[in-house]
């Protein structure tokens, strides 16, 4: 029998459907050599999160997924959303397609959005030749949707080789544009329903701690499991329909110049009719809105493994105070360093190439900073350790 090709490798992996998977090293596959990953960010987003603009910064980091599948006209590849940056591994066809798309990026994020996005694009060999691997699995949270996760420490390497100003792709010239076709942010913040919403980033403290961390991580997810729909941000319903000024502005500005106007007018068109349609109890042909509404609940991205524990859950003062002491007690035990974020909110940016397909893609993160806040008090925590002890995420 043939080996599968290297082209073909996300497609063909299995999936697993209950997240606790996360912790399994057996759902987990190489990333083939000739692979290479995609990976920026936005500098200064702790800065930009605290002036308010917790929207750009989500909205730019969306924009590199987008940007990235829609040059290659593939949905179906690995990459998981940091809230302020993003990774998307790329086949070995879709390299150079995969480079000139973060150039474009970068100059959108800058000219439209008014933030500094940094990318670069990093051989998977090279990642092989540090000694370490970077490993997806593929967790299905419906039938018509899955999303990567990420092992092995190699995509947290690539980030830090980007900070460090290597592999660096630079912007495009003034004026270069990406396709960002089906990037929106449509939705009303989403308030909890139980407490708070916490964004939470867990990594292991060394490579010596590897079973203890998977311990952890199943621990940290069965409690959160004891919420409602196991801490799920989103009703079952769905969200909240609405549009902010912010979104719609960020939205209109995906679209060229030249066409804004008009697309500012489709896309309130567009959302007017759907919330009629919605309150009347009507269906448009094969778009029924509250079966979109509550695939949207279904097909988010809450809580992921990216090299470390992601999650952005709603959560009771209690169940909270049992996971932080958790969190607390493993560190301690130098077993795992975390960082935790608490708001009222959650904010949702999505990916809907196209309404009537059910594999749309929701991003959440935490309305005040979520990730990137989290991500911040665990650097902190990290520069405490002493560098013979120190993770390899440690340079993230």
């Amino acid at each position: 029998m043939s080996e599968p090709s290297s082209e073909t490798f996300f497609s063909t992996l299995p999936v697993f459907v209950d997240f606790a998977g996360v912790a399994d090293s057996r759902n987990y596959r190489a990333l083939p050599p000739d692979w290479a990953l995609a990976t920026a960010d936005i500098v200064d987003s702790t800065g930009a999160i605290e002036a308010g603009r917790y929207k750009a910064v989500n909205m730019a980091g969306a924009s590199v997924i987008s940007a990235i599948l829609n040059a290659l006209g593939n949905n179906d590849l690995p990459f998981v959303f940091g809230g302020d940056g993003a990774l998307v591994a790329v086949p070995p066809s879709g390299v150079e397609k995969a480079r000139n798309a973060l150039s474009a990026v970068q100059n959108w994020v800058d000219e439209e959005l008014q933030l500094s996005l940094r990318a670069a694009l990093v051989p998977v060999a090279d990642v092989i030749a540090a000694g370490l691997e970077v490993r997806v699995a593929r967790f299905q949270v419906t039938p018509d949707l899955s999303y990567a996760m990420f092992a092995g420490g190699g995509s947290s390497w690539a980030e830090a080789r980007m900070k460090e100003g290597l592999f660096v792709v630079p912007p495009a010239p003034p004026g270069a544009r990406p396709n960002l076709a089906g990037l929106s942010c449509r939705w009303n913040p989403i308030r909890s329903r139980h407490g708070d919403i916490v964004s939470i980033f867990a990594v292991p403290a060394g490579s010596g701690a590897v079973d203890a961390f998977q311990a952890l991580v199943l621990d940290i997810v069965a409690l959160a499991a004891g919420e409602e729909r196991e801490g799920h941000p989103i009703a079952p319903e769905g969200p909240q329909m609405g549009l902010s000024v912010a979104g719609l502005s960020a939205e209109t500005k995906t679209a060229p110049k030249g066409k804004r106007f008009r697309h500012r007018l489709f896309i309130l068109g567009q959302y007017l009719l759907t919330v009629g349609l919605y309150r009347l109890g009507l269906t448009l042909g094969r778009f029924d809105p509250k079966v979109y509404r509550q695939d949207v609940a279904r097909n988010t991205d809450f809580r992921k493994f990216d090299d470390g524990l992601k999650m952005t859950i709603d959560i009771d003062a209690e169940r909270l105070r049992q996971i932080e002491t958790r969190l607390e007690d493993a560190t301690r035990a130098g077993i795992c360093r975390f960082g935790l974020h608490r708001q009222d909110s959650a904010l949702m940016t999505c990916i809907v190439p196209t309404a009537l397909s059910r594999d749309h893609m929701h991003f959440i993160d935490g309305a005040a900073g979520g990730y990137a806040m989290a991500a911040s008090r665990l650097k902190k925590q990290m520069s405490s350790i002493p560098s013979d002890t120190a993770s390899p995420l440690q340079a993230t």
